[in-house]
């Protein structure tokens, strides 16, 4: 049998394990945390702390991992894995009407003007209208709650992405 993905993240130097981790979440210290966890005896393990680890970021590292993150709406560049993923998780709104994603863009500057960051929200298996509408809602936030959603809609990024590097 070939070595499973979780084998080869167990097994790899350091660099490379952390270059396919920085496709999942690009904070350092998440990074190192996961790192140090190795090696897990299976994935859920892993998983658990990596989740762990992605929820107990300060906001500093948070806003280290918001860097990777295009707008919703707006095309990752580059070619690797994080951009691919990026694009294909925002596949709805390129799918969308031209309304939506002008609502889009436009909710987008809204709110960076108001919190200073990316409006993050894990878009896997979500329509434009419903990100569209978590926008607005969000927009109502305190910079307190809206930290603490941002908090947990990188850390469900991060999970599905990690999920998608051990099915690799």
């Amino acid at each position: 049998m070939a070595v499973s993905q979780l084998d080869a993240l167990n097994r790899a130097p350091v660099e490379q394990a952390a270059g396919w981790l920085a496709a999942c979440n690009t904070s350092r210290r998440w990074i190192q945390q996961v790192l140090a966890g190795r090696p897990y005896r299976d994935t859920a393990t892993l998983l658990s702390a990596a989740d762990r680890a992605a929820r107990e970021l300060d906001w500093d590292e948070v806003r280290q991992a918001l860097n990777a993150h295009p707008g919703i709406g707006e095309r990752a560049e580059g070619q690797g894995t994080e951009a691919r993923w990026s694009r294909n998780e925002q596949a709805a709104v390129a799918g969308s009407d031209e309304a939506v994603r002008r609502a889009l863009r436009d909710g987008n500057a809204a709110y960076q003007q108001r919190f200073g960051h990316v409006f993050l929200i894990r878009a896997a298996g979500r329509s434009a209208e419903e990100m569209l509408a978590e926008l607005h809602r969000r927009l109502g936030n305190d910079e307190r709650s809206e930290r603490a959603e941002v908090t947990g809609e990188l850390a469900q990024i991060t999970r599905l992405r990690l999920e998608r590097l051990l099915a690799r």
